[in-house]
């Protein structure tokens, strides 16, 4: 450190990386570049923003992601046990229900969901479309 500089040097890596990045070309055919926004983009909140933007990107968060596999594994499951089968679901359903409280423990409070049982996957799927 340089007599008189009292903040250490400042190591920008993920501003390296974008750096290095475009120097490659990499930011050269992005879709809409040279486009301008749209008027909406520059209302309302900072957070609506980040959401439209990533919702117009295809992404998804974590907890729905995880949502949408919990509601395909149940459907399954309910398929299965209307079939009359009953060799491994019990095994899936516990596998299905330490998703859930995966789930539980990234969705908003209100989305939460509780174990599933055997006895109750066919009403339980309802509730997870």
């Amino acid at each position: 450190m340089k007599e008189g500089n009292v903040n250490p040097p400042y190591n920008d890596l993920i501003g390296d990386i974008l750096k290095e990045y475009t120097k490659k070309g990499g930011m050269d055919n992005l879709q809409g570049h040279g486009k301008p926004l749209p008027p909406e983009y520059f209302s309302g909140d900072t957070f609506q923003h980040f959401q439209r933007i990533a919702k117009d990107a295809g992404y998804l968060p974590y907890w729905l992601k995880l949502q949408h596999e919990i509601r395909d594994e149940a459907i399954a499951i309910a398929g299965n046990h209307k079939d009359g089968a009953t060799t491994g679901l019990e095994m899936r359903l516990a596998k299905l229900n330490a998703k859930i409280f995966e789930y539980n423990k990234t969705c908003p409070p209100p989305m939460q969901k509780g174990p599933l049982l055997l006895s109750t996957v066919h009403s339980a799927v309802e509730r997870w479309k």
